[in-house]
């Protein structure tokens, strides 16, 4: 018995050493997370952690990584700037986290935000989904949802430099019979004022390298798709360059989407700031600059008039305007009847705009 009670003894500091160990490991892990990210997470960290292996959990880790990876290395080639970091909360469900640094020496604006929202879907925004060929079956008229994403737009001041956007969401609804839909959607484009080939060239490439580890035809299926959405139906032209572009992709799996999102989200600061790196300090002129702020009106023009995420946002009851509409660069111009001059390095740019290009091949 007094040997089976030493036994006993030795099992249990073994085991409290063993807890010990494993809290430590734990606050390990979770002070590394807590360094790579800008805020603490909306679901908060203890929860991630214990439900890390659902796909929710990951996608919330992977877009608080990806706004975190972003800030710094924007933050890095602007150092006389820094991120005002605003957390928030929505009363229907979740928050967010809204990075914005303004009127720096590098970028007049550049927003990095992260979303993750749930409760019950409006009306109109079911309306607007369905119109996409979504089969929807509302309980009572309720549909239960949960909305993830990370978004960024990059302004920067040199009209050499292009404005960047990307965003990488997921989305689930849960129908009246307990099923749940769920699908990814996002891309990466870059809106230059001046065009510069290298630069669009070393876009692109990075961008078709991270979609080429998953599927070859994923690049020119989503590069196209790009083209065709961020297209100005009233001006007849895109808005920038493009890139790449999906959205309700819910297939082959779960699994295999969320890693090719994954890759995507990771090509985000390898396509764009060697080309910020490049051209922050050329100089430029004031009908340069000018130039640069009539392209900004159309920028404004797509995102209020067509854009999909601003017009779901603004239907979103209790979701937070000043975050929806951080898109929007602090200066723009929209001049009566102008045309550049014909063989110009601002007609150039609209030629592209309007018949764009295969910069891979």
């Amino acid at each position: 018995g007094a040997l089976g009670g030493l036994g006993l003894g030795l099992w249990r500091r073994q085991q409290a050493a063993m807890a010990a160990s494993e809290k430590d490991e734990d606050e390990e892990e979770e002070e590394k997370l807590r360094q790579r990210f800008m805020a603490a997470p909306v679901s908060g960290l203890r929860e991630l952690r214990r439900r890390r292996r659902e796909l929710r959990s990951r996608m919330e880790l992977l877009i608080m990584e990806t706004q975190g990876e972003v800030c710094r290395a924007l933050a890095a080639l602007d150092p006389g700037a820094s991120f005002a970091v605003d957390t928030w909360e929505r009363k229907e469900g979740g928050g967010g986290i809204s990075c914005v640094l303004q009127d720096g020496e590098v970028f007049e604006k550049a927003g990095v935000n992260v979303s993750v929202v749930f409760g019950l879907l409006s009306e109109e925004a079911a309306r607007q989904m369905r119109s996409r060929g979504k089969s929807l079956k509302a309980k009572d008229g309720k549909l239960p949802f949960c909305a993830m994403g990370v978004s960024s737009v990059i302004h920067p001041k040199n009209p050499h430099v292009p404005t960047m956007h990307f965003n990488y969401r997921y989305f689930e609804i849960e129908e009246a019979d307990g099923t749940k839909q769920w699908w990814f959607g996002g891309g990466t484009d870059l809106t230059p004022t001046y065009l510069n080939e290298e630069d669009a060239v070393h876009f692109h490439k990075t961008l078709k390298e991270a979609c080429d580890k998953h599927d070859l035809k994923l690049y020119p299926k989503y590069k196209k798709w790009c083209d065709d959405y961020f297209y100005i139906k009233h001006r007849g032209e895109r808005r920038g360059i493009g890139g790449i572009f999906f959205d309700d992709v819910d297939s082959p799996s779960k699994e295999e989407v969320f890693q090719f999102v994954k890759s995507c989200a990771k090509a985000v600061v390898p396509c764009y700031i060697p080309i910020v790196k490049r051209h922050c300090h050329d100089s430029f002129t004031p009908e340069e600059k000018l130039w640069q702020q009539l392209r900004r009106g159309r920028y404004v023009e797509f995102n209020l008039v067509y854009d999909r995420g601003t017009k779901f946002g603004l239907l979103t009851p209790g979701s937070r305007i000043e975050s929806i509409l951080m898109s929007l660069p602090l200066t723009a111009r929209w001049e009566y009847m102008h045309s550049p001059p014909e063989s110009s390095k601002e007609a150039e740019i609209l030629e592209v705009l309007r018949n764009p290009k295969d910069w891979v091949h």
